[in-house]
């Protein structure tokens, strides 16, 4: 991507969370949070060829505030001094995840399922990630964060009317954004989370939106499921503690 398409897309991936607080410090977004999403609280470069300059200025600014900086930054060869200067300051990457991108019309036409979008999520949306299988503190959090989201849209699906599966779209200047994907995992692999991005890109598509992005940690089998809904890697990222 072009240094321009970079700066929408992680404009648009920040304010998709809405932090209590935003900083722009040297060329980076410091989202100012103290929760459980990351991307809510690491400072993110807007080009990849940053240097390391303004590091303690954004340290200072979390610091100042009772929070402990962090860092979201993408695997690629440009930002290896801003990674060298970390790493002399105690930072380590962890939690590799992975950026996606694909197209809204092949969204909206990847399954004919069911699904239902709500203009603001109910108590069955948010039980799903409260339910079994799922982090209490953690979930109720992103419940939190998510309902935040300007403007965002939330899906829902289950069998029989009942909510089993959840999503969140967000809408930024140029992209959509998938967010908060859960399933509880009695009712996998019976196609809701299908549904619910389908429903989703269909959403977007009348908006007239064409691009969407994800997130998803490295390890998630949920990878496949994008994958086929024609979403592309375009680059790594680790967070830096």
């Amino acid at each position: 991507m072009d240094p321009a398409d970079i700066a929408v897309l992680e404009r648009d991936t920040v304010a998709a969370v809405a932090p209590p607080e935003m900083l722009e410090i040297g060329g980076w977004l410091v989202p100012l949070d103290n929760g459980t999403i990351g991307r809510a609280k690491s400072a993110v470069p807007l080009r990849h060829d940053i240097g390391p300059d303004a590091l303690s200025a954004i340290e200072e600014a979390y610091r100042s505030r009772g929070l402990k900086p962090g860092f979201r930054l993408a695997d690629v060869p440009a930002l290896e001094p801003v990674y060298a200067e970390l790493t002399r300051g105690g930072f380590a990457p962890k939690q590799p995840t992975i950026f996606k991108t694909g197209s809204v019309p092949e969204l909206a036409a990847f399954s004919d399922g069911s699904a239902r979008i709500l203009d603001k999520p109910d108590d069955a949306w948010a039980g799903v990630f409260l339910g079994e299988g799922f982090d209490p503190a953690d979930g109720a959090h992103r419940v939190k964060v998510l309902t935040r989201s300007p403007g965002a849209i939330y899906a829902a699906a289950g069998e029989a009317g009942a909510t089993h599966a959840v999503g969140v779209m967000s809408f930024g200047a140029q992209w959509a954004g998938i967010h908060g994907m859960r399933t509880a995992p009695a009712h996998r692999g019976k196609g809701h989370a299908s549904a619910i991005l389908a429903a989703m890109g269909r959403v977007a598509q009348a908006r007239g939106l064409s691009r969407v992005f994800l997130q998803v940690e490295e390890p998630n089998p949920a990878r496949r499921i994008y994958r086929a809904a024609g979403f592309a890697p375009i680059w790594r990222y680790r967070y830096w503690r």
